[in-house]
């Protein structure tokens, strides 16, 4: 799997009272790791939904390890580890310095504007193997 990685700092509004990141934004930093990995194939999902294609959410998952506080800076890896006819599943590792925190995983299924499947447009397919074959 070919992997990507980008960081976000903990800014203060994603955290408890307790000081440590609220779990629920670990699935926006999944998403910004996604956008920033596709961004990095010369894909953007803004180009995807001006063709009338989609990615929807069917799947997300996240297996929690240390917390993140305020001002960490979290590095995500990011990559495909799947592709189907009309799904792509992303797998993510987050961590602040060496050490893992997180790691999950999201399924994401190609859509129309009717919220029909699709099939995996042959763009990405195509970066998706060119990218595996590289590895």
């Amino acid at each position: 799997m070919k992997s990507f990685e980008t960081q976000v700092r903990v800014r203060y509004q994603e955290t408890d009272n307790m000081g440590v990141v609220y779990y629920a934004n670990y699935f926006v930093w999944f998403e910004i790791a996604r956008t920033e990995y596709l961004r990095s194939l010369g894909i953007s999902y803004s180009k995807l939904e001006d063709q009338g294609i989609f990615m929807m959410v069917a799947e997300a998952r996240c297996r929690y390890k240390a917390s993140a506080k305020y001002d960490d800076v979290v590095t995500i890896q990011s990559g495909v580890s799947e592709m189907n006819n009309s799904s792509m599943k992303f797998e993510y590792k987050l961590f602040v310095g060496e050490k893992m925190i997180a790691a999950g995983d999201s399924v994401h299924v190609f859509t129309n504007k009717s919220s029909r499947p699709v099939r995996v447009p042959a763009e990405i397919r195509n970066i998706h193997e060119a990218c595996r074959a590289k590895v």
